[in-house]
């Protein structure tokens, strides 16, 4: 088996527009197409990072929340690397998203922030 890389990440959200705008107008991501799914009353919308397709952003009426706490099995949060964790911080405090305070990773040194988009998923910004 060859494995060439992590094609995409599928996210379901519970309010389409408040989702897309936190993806694009927060994260910055861009669409690349947004397809809506009449018979299942859904969207199916493809979004980039600097032209390269990451997050398929899925929405269906009344999907069950999100298991945060205690912590469940399966995918447990998103990471991006950023060039500066105070940087980032000032555009999520701009914006009104909250987040924790940074800490250091103990294995790397380097220093990662926790927030999360509006349906409670755990993004995070990882130190370059």
């Amino acid at each position: 088996m060859k494995i060439n890389k992590v094609h995409h990440v599928a996210v379901l959200c519970s309010d389409y527009q408040r989702s897309l705008q936190f993806y694009t107008q927060v994260l910055g991501l861009e669409v690349l197409g947004e397809h809506y799914r009449a018979e299942r009353d859904s969207y199916k919308t493809d979004l980039a990072l600097d032209g390269q397709f990451i997050i398929e952003l899925f929405s269906f009426p009344n999907p069950p929340k999100r298991v945060t706490n205690p912590e469940a099995a399966g995918l447990r949060h998103l990471a991006f690397e950023v060039d500066s964790i105070e940087d980032n911080l000032a555009v999520l405090d701009s914006l009104g998203v909250p987040h924790e305070q940074s800490r250091v990773d103990p294995f790397t040194g380097k220093r990662f922030v926790f927030f999360a988009d509006p349906d409670g998923l755990p993004i995070e910004f990882y130190e370059k």
